[in-house]
């Protein structure tokens, strides 16, 4: 065990000293925007959950009845212990929001796309990512053995060179990106990535994690172009604006077939709590019949930008590159001083050089608070470092 011990002590001294260890810090979240650490309220600007639908009375609701009357826990994998009905009717009201025929839920967003990916593809077939496409993207794609490339972010040329260089010699072909890129809070160029795809008999997988719900009517990424785009696999979450917890993919019928009966994380993993599953439909009610408090999250995100005279957000995220970890970290401390959580992104999240202030939006964010905000990052973060 000493060499065990000397070797984590090694290697956590060697993050500190690049200033890249991570802590856990006791943070409770509250209703609206805030959260209580160390004693204070502190206003969030790192939540996921856009909606604030998380704490939204109408979700809370239907997550109790779900537990009172099913229980805290599936009890086993959903092809063991039996699928629940509540699991079917999630499946029907995903499906139905993102226009596909069916869809399958996981276990979390993680989880989905370690089973998905592996399912779809094999040694000899060919996968291109997205350079920043979400971690768990890159690593069900090395858990597939397929051939993978990276392209450039969001530069459809090197797809192109890619494709016209490695497709010939694959049997398959998936690319996969994000659809909201969750530390840029930019988004990818969906339909003209599915106009590739269909050019070079490739397959389209977009993860739509952070725009289910605050982009195109909460429809997504798929949708932010005004018709839908011909994506035949779309990935996402059910733990950000919908406010619950666990993962899906939308798909035509013999895709999702499969994915029930092959997916490994999906077989081998204990089901959703019903409380979680009815909790992301009561979000989808309301996601669905309030279009307008969807769309307050990117909203929100602009008023910051303009305030800023930062590029114009086209998601409730909105990235602020430091470069420097330590200097990343003493803005996040400051606005922390001042009453704001804004979590500093350190490497190996983002490339090396680009350590950041992540700020994102929410429904209840208050525009006071997004000024007040605004003004200590201009005059405090964006002026000191000029002065620098």
């Amino acid at each position: 065990m000493s060499s065990l011990n000397d070797m984590a002590l090694r290697k956590l001294a060697e993050l500190e000293a690049g200033s890249l260890r991570r802590r856990l810090k006791e943070t409770d979240r509250k209703a609206g925007a805030y959260v209580e650490r160390g004693g204070r309220t502190l206003i969030s600007f790192c939540c996921n959950d856009y909606l604030n639908l998380a704490h939204d009375p109408r979700v809370i609701a239907a997550a109790k009845s779900a537990l009172d009357e099913w229980g805290a826990s599936a009890g086993a994998s959903r092809l063991v212990t039996g699928n629940h009905s509540i699991f079917a009717e999630l499946e029907r009201r995903l499906a139905q929001l993102k226009q596909t025929d069916d869809c399958l839920v996981f276990g979390s967003g993680y989880l989905a796309n370690l089973g998905i990916i592996p399912t779809l593809m094999k040694p000899g077939d060919l996968i291109l990512a997205d350079e920043l496409s979400h971690s768990c993207l890159l690593s069900g794609t090395q858990l597939s053995g397929a051939t993978a490339f990276r392209f450039r972010h969001n530069d459809m040329a090197h797809l192109r060179e890619l494709l016209k260089t490695h497709r010939a010699g694959a049997n398959n072909c998936l690319i996969v990106t994000d659809g909201v890129f969750s530390m840029d809070g930019d988004l990818a160029p969906v339909p003209e990535m599915a106009d590739i795809a269909k050019t070079h008999d490739a397959w389209l997988m977009t993860d739509d994690a952070h725009g289910i719900g605050v982009i195109a009517e909460g429809r997504g990424s798929s949708f932010a172009a005004g018709a839908k785009a011909d994506v035949p696999l779309q990935m996402g979450t059910l733990s950000k604006a919908i406010g619950s917890y666990g993962g899906y993919i939308c798909a035509s019928q013999p895709v999702i077939d499969l994915l029930r009966t092959r997916a490994r994380t999906l077989i081998y993993s204990t089901g959703l709590p019903p409380a979680s599953a009815a909790a992301a439909i009561a979000a989808l009610d309301i996601i669905e019949t309030e279009p307008g408090y969807a769309a307050l999250p990117v909203e929100k995100a602009q008023r910051f930008t303009r305030a800023l005279n930062l590029p114009e957000a086209q998601s409730p995220i909105v990235p602020l590159v430091l470069s420097d970890p330590e200097t990343t970290l003493n803005a996040s401390a400051f606005l922390e001083e001042q009453g704001f959580l804004v979590t500093a992104i350190r490497p190996p999240t983002v490339p090396d050089g680009t350590a950041r202030l992540r700020f994102t939006f929410t429904a209840l964010h208050k525009d006071a608070d997004i000024d007040r905000l605004a003004e200590l990052v201009r005059t405090r973060v964006l002026d000191k470092r000029a002065a620098e």
